[in-house]
């Protein structure tokens, strides 16, 4: 399984990569590793939000579960998140990162903070 990390360069600007989560199991379904989270959120941001650059607040994945919104990380690039998309946010460091949601509906999201 493919998730988008945003992630702290050594030049302190926020940049995406894909990643491979390992997976193993039986076919026909496979299992990531468990990680360990400290909680689970669930939260809705309004349509038309903006979010000036910041870092994330701790390490955490963002999975979009309606709406979508746009990021855009310090060195310029941008992803867009739809339903089903998971984000690593990595980048609690730096430059950080702006944050949009995009079209007329709220944007619905789980942040599950990952434990230290």
């Amino acid at each position: 399984m493919k998730i988008v990390r945003l992630y702290t360069g050594s030049d302190q600007k926020s940049h995406f990569e894909e990643i491979e989560m390992k997976s193993g199991g039986d076919a026909p379904m496979k299992t990531t590793d468990a990680r360990k989270a400290s909680s689970t959120v669930f939260r809705s941001a309004p349509a038309g939000l903006f979010l000036e650059r910041h870092p994330a607040p701790r390490r955490q994945f963002l999975v979009t579960l309606s709406g979508s919104w746009e990021i855009e990380a310090s060195n310029g690039a941008k992803r867009v998140f739809k339903t089903g998309d998971v984000m690593l946010a990595d980048d609690t460091t730096g430059e950080g990162h702006t944050s949009r949601v995009l079209g007329n509906e709220p944007h619905v999201f789980m942040t599950v903070p990952l434990a230290d």
